[in-house]
């Protein structure tokens, strides 16, 4: 596991279960070591397009985001910017800690303090519109549309603002078992419908009106004699298809279920703590023993297996084009053949890990290390 980590648990289990891998145990000498990096002819070049910073992340988790080409990001002592091809539209120092990335429908760029205060600012010229408290910790960026933001908070309610103002729109809360980790994955708004992850392997669909569940299905079952064994949490943002809808959980099973009707269209088991992507042909995941898998979007076999990151701490898969993209421990970013998974290229973005989700930026795609520097490439 991860960065995950999961909370009501005694204080030495939780320093052991919240190590950098599933394997590591911090408190022995004869842990294993993390996969040396292998030589391999390149077959693409990643070339960095521009390079930026906005603060270290501290605790928490900052992804950027990108609309209209623009690239928006945070860190964590309170500094927010836009740039355009690497130029600095504006940035805006909000005098707060942040504990959440940006979210944006590129009309507004919100972002949420460490005391749980939503600050949603102009995405134009980044003057604060408004500023909401929700009294909860989000480690997530929130969701925009052109009507809600919608915050998810650590205990995993989900609390809906009114894009005008902040004020409260509704708050979709569900019972959640004795242990859970610590997600850093946001919600999907989907047109009239908001989609999100759940402890106990659950995806709701909502209502985005009025926060009302239209169904949940069932991604994995909870399994074992123990709380801890029965952790089955479902991890990442979902991802959705032409008519399907993916998602993946920890110590549980990745499954795709058609939007129409909700039935599984595949399931099968899996473990991951980051996340998933899919395209029209693959499903890619990276598991809790860090090996990325590229699995068929249609049936769920396997297609391949790239196993050399072990113990790297790799971040959720991002497919670009022909490639898929990871990050890890070391801020190295890594990119795979979509086709075979051997690796195609390697850049080390800076010196703190990738531990945030790769974002698609163009024919290339951006990230933001814990160091807070965001390094845009383009895939050739």
């Amino acid at each position: 596991m991860k960065a995950a980590a999961f909370r009501l648990m005694p204080l030495l289990a939780a320093a052991v279960l919240a190590a950098g891998c599933s394997s590591l145990n911090p408190f022995s000498s004869s842990a294993a070591k993390p996969a040396s990096l292998q030589d391999f002819t390149p077959s693409a070049q990643l070339a960095v397009s521009w390079r930026a910073s906005v603060g270290a992340a501290g605790d928490y988790r900052f992804q950027p985001a990108v609309w209209d080409g623009n690239v928006y990001a945070a860190g964590h002592r309170g500094e927010v910017a836009r740039f355009d091809a690497g130029r600095q539209v504006w940035r805006a120092d909000l005098d707060t800690r942040l504990s959440a990335g940006v979210g944006t429908d590129g009309r507004l760029a919100v972002v949420v303090a460490t005391d749980g205060t939503v600050v949603a600012l102009d995405a134009q010229n980044g003057a604060e519109r408004w500023r909401a408290a929700v009294g909860a910790e989000v480690l997530a960026p929130p969701a925009v549309s052109l009507e809600f933001v919608i915050v998810r908070a650590s205990d995993n309610r989900l609390i809906a603002l009114d894009a005008r103002d902040g004020s409260q729109r509704w708050v979709y809360q569900r019972n959640n078992p004795p242990l859970a980790l610590r997600s850093f994955a946001s919600v999907l708004i989907e047109g009239p419908v908001v989609l999100a992850g759940f402890p106990g392997g659950k995806l709701a669909v909502l209502n985005i009106t009025n926060g009302g569940a239209i169904t949940e299905l069932n991604v994995a079952l909870p399994r074992g004699a123990t709380e801890l064994e029965r952790v089955a949490d479902v991890v990442g943002t979902p991802v959705i298809g032409r008519r399907e809808v993916c998602a993946v959980a920890y110590q549980g099973r990745a499954a795709c279920f058609d939007t129409s009707n909700g039935n599984a269209i595949w399931a099968r088991e899996f473990s991951s703590s980051v996340g998933m992507d899919r395209d029209a042909r693959f499903a890619m995941i990276t598991d809790d023993g860090d090996a990325v898998h590229a699995l068929d979007v249609y049936s769920g076999a396997s297609v391949w297996k790239q196993d050399a990151l072990a113990r790297r701490s790799v971040s959720r898969p991002l497919i670009v084009g022909e490639h898929v993209v990871v990050g890890d421990f070391d801020g190295y970013v890594h990119l795979l053949n979509r086709e075979t998974g051997a690796f195609a290229a390697r850049d080390r973005a800076g010196s703190d890990a990738v531990a945030a989700d790769p974002v698609v930026l163009g024919r290339g795609f951006v990230v933001q290390d814990m160091d807070g520097d965001i390094t845009a490439y383009e895939v050739r």
